[in-house]
């Protein structure tokens, strides 16, 4: 038996009706119904059979169907607790699946995925998109791609550069774990119902290792964090969120070669890299002075 596409509007509005469902605000729902959508996000993700893959809010399926169509092993984590039935009459005919019910931010995920190397692909919620993001970034897991459906907005804040209006913690953070890309725009047409913004799909190729060296990874987000903190504060002012004095930040800053007016927006990764080792072997030569 040939499934039915779920990427369709008749299909979709077919199952909607089918089990009384309609999209929640609450957990913004918005249901893809563009085929060629799912094949840019299958194919963004390189999938080959075979592949682990978790998905995270598999919805009706949509996805799913185009991921186990490559010959993925989908394990899907669902907050709504309405889809897992739907998932088992709309994906019966697929092996390779398992749906597990529950709230992929209180998720043990390298449990779930056994630590071994696994790709992830989602149409992410948009209001949760930046926590799961950094989620999945910060625990290090044995990830190797990240391919998502986000508002365009947030992959464009992604994908920034320093100087620009839109560079930021997110920013810094992705490009630090991941190589990311824009690989299309999504019109609101494509779901059922339209959402109010534009969206994309991004790519993010997991780094091997990140591209700065950095003595204290919680330092290094310690300096992004306070530095994008209060984005109008001069740097002089904004580091005093890492916790330091102003006469430890100036230093730190005098010793890093930043000028102290500048502001975190204008800050490469290399700069961020440099500023937190500073304050890292201040910190550490402070406890070794304590130690004596």
């Amino acid at each position: 038996m040939i499934a039915p596409e779920i990427a369709s509007p008749a299909v979709t509005r077919h199952i909607l009706k089918s089990f009384g469902l309609h999209a929640s605000k609450r957990l913004g729902q918005n249901f893809l119904v563009d085929g060629a959508v799912v094949k840019d996000i299958v194919a963004a993700a390189e999938i080959v059979a075979g592949d682990r893959v978790l998905e995270i809010g598999p919805g009706i399926g949509t996805l799913t169907q185009g991921l186990l169509e490559a010959g993925a092993h989908v394990t899907a984590v669902e907050l709504d607790k309405k889809l897992p039935a739907v998932l088992a009459e709309t994906l019966a005919s697929y092996d390779h699946l398992r749906v597990v019910p529950g709230d992929i931010l209180k998720t043990d995920i390298r449990a779930l995925m056994e630590n071994q190397p696994f790709k992830v692909a989602a149409n992410l919620p948009y209001y949760i998109t930046t926590p799961i993001l950094l989620a999945l970034l910060e625990q290090h897991l044995p990830i190797t791609h990240i391919v998502t459906m986000v508002q365009k907005e947030v992959a464009e804040r992604m994908i920034a550069a320093p100087g620009s209006k839109i560079y930021g913690a997110l920013s810094v953070a992705v490009q630090y774990h991941t190589e990311p890309r824009i690989v299309r725009e999504v019109a609101p047409r494509s779901f059922i119902p339209a959402p109010e913004v534009a969206s994309a799909v991004i790519a993010c190729r997991k780094r091997e290792k990140p591209p700065v060296e950095v003595e204290d990874e919680r330092m290094f987000f310690r300096v992004v964090r306070a530095a994008f903190g209060q984005r109008r504060k001069t740097l002089a002012n904004a580091l005093l969120g890492v916790g330091a004095s102003k006469t430890a930040v100036r230093r730190a800053l005098e010793e890093a070669g930043i000028d102290a007016q500048r502001r975190g927006e204008t800050l490469r990764l290399a700069e961020f890299a440099h500023l937190a080792n500073v304050f890292f072997a201040g910190k550490r030569d402070d406890g070794q002075e304590a130690n004596a």
